[in-house]
């Protein structure tokens, strides 16, 4: 048994139990996120998402958009 192992039992035992339940929790937690974090970071390759489209209906094109502006008149 390491010395950080030995601190580490000898901490839990003078803690509260509702302490020790909470210690416990935090080890499982780190485990998952140190799992999870393994795993997704060997294998992610990000797929580019496909945007076309997605704008789809958000905006409208007048009838009248390739008409020349009624502020350019005096210079046509």
């Amino acid at each position: 048994m390491t010395t950080a192992t030995k601190n580490i039992i000898h901490k839990l035992e003078t803690l509260p139990k509702e302490l020790v339940t909470e210690v416990e929790d935090f080890i499982d937690f780190l485990r998952a996120k140190h799992t999870k974090t393994s795993i997704s970071g060997a294998n992610t390759v990000e797929e580019p998402r496909n945007l076309y489209g997605a704008t789809k209906g958000l905006f409208i094109i007048p009838d009248d958009f390739n008409e020349p502006l009624d502020d350019f008149k005096e210079y046509m």
